[in-house]
């Protein structure tokens, strides 16, 4: 395992990454959000990356921002029309993935009670993130399906 002793070496490192993820996306068609959270994982477990607090700071603030942006742009009319498919698809798309989450931590990975409620909560938080992107990217914020999936 690589580990990163200089720290000055990090924001290249992480600058490397985004340009690799958009490279690779182009080329495969899929979305860079799920192509930096891959080269992500595989940096953290392999190449011994470690975030920095300006790197957690600039996330959390990037949240909000997706999270306003992903707030503007609900189709309001649409919404209100269809409830019951929104909030269905709405509970189903944060539930799954954090009883998903909490499992996996709570009963294979033995983390505490706490520990793994937080997991969950921020891994299903963040797979609505990842939604938000991919429609984005792809377009179809602006087509009935998306705007339904944002809706919801």
């Amino acid at each position: 395992m690589v580990s990163f002793m200089d720290t000055s070496l990090i924001p290249l490192f992480a600058g490397a990454l985004v340009f690799l993820a958009s490279l690779i996306s182009l080329r495969l068609g899929i979305s860079v959000a799920i192509v930096e959270i891959l080269l992500g994982v595989l940096a953290g477990n392999f190449f011994g990356f470690q975030t920095e607090p300006w790197m957690t700071y600039l996330a959390g603030f990037g949240g909000i921002v997706l999270t306003f942006l992903a707030g503007a742009e609900v189709d309001l009319h649409l919404m209100r029309s269809k409830m019951k498919e929104s909030l269905l698809i709405g509970g189903a798309s944060f539930l799954v993935p954090f009883i998903g989450a909490f499992a996996y931590t709570y009963f294979i990975s033995g983390w505490p009670l706490n520990g793994a409620l937080i997991a969950g909560a921020a891994l299903s938080t963040t797979s609505l993130a990842v939604v938000y992107s991919v429609l984005n990217e792809t377009g179809l914020t602006s087509t009935k399906l998306g705007k339904s999936l944002m809706a919801a």
